[in-house]
């Protein structure tokens, strides 16, 4: 292996982190929620699912599509974290409201479309360039479920020692995450 594709593969690492870092604050949040360890492993291969998919896309469309439409993918994804926060820190005022912000069916569909939208961003970019997509879309997929799975875990354990305002703090952290998407 030469220095060139060393250099490489160890830049598509630091990508990989720094995509899958935004599951991760995320999934704090969402951890928090006493998920069950089932639900925790579908939700890190859903992630890790939408992150492949969408660099892929991305990539596919790289050329095709100008890079206005990256800065449509965040905008809507900075939304959907500051609405899902939103909706778990009023169901922690009102006990009687079901709660939206289940990582179950369609709500597991758009908290993975809303972390995995930078990756499309990047994927666009990628798409302009000479990378190598199999190993850029499996080191991105399997980084951000593994760091996904890392940040409910932490969730789950902090939220023991929070008791009831942990759905407080975990939605203050997606509007937080989100907002910072939005402003930051």
């Amino acid at each position: 292996m030469s220095a060139y594709q060393l250099g490489e593969i160890v830049s598509l690492v630091f990508m990989a982190i720094a995509l899958g870092m935004d599951a991760f604050s995320v999934s704090l949040g969402m951890g928090m929620q006493q998920i069950r360890l089932k639900r925790i492993a579908t939700v890190g291969a859903v992630i890790g699912l939408f992150h492949i998919i969408m660099p892929f896309i991305g990539i596919l469309l790289g050329q095709a599509i100008s890079t206005q439409i990256g800065q449509y993918a965040t905008l809507t994804g900075g939304l959907l974290l500051v609405g899902i926060g939103a909706q778990m820190v009023f169901s922690a005022f009102n006990h009687e409201a079901k709660r939206l912000a289940q990582p179950v069916g369609v709500g597991l569909l758009f908290f993975a479309l809303s972390v995995s939208l930078d990756s499309f961003s990047v994927g666009l970019s990628l798409g302009l360039s000479e990378v190598k997509t199999a190993i850029a879309l499996l080191l991105f997929g399997s980084v951000s479920m593994l760091l996904t799975w890392a940040g409910m875990i932490l969730g789950r354990k902090m939220h023991g020692l929070l008791g009831a305002y942990s759905e407080i703090l975990g939605g203050s952290v997606l509007c937080g995450f989100g907002l910072n998407i939005l402003f930051g």
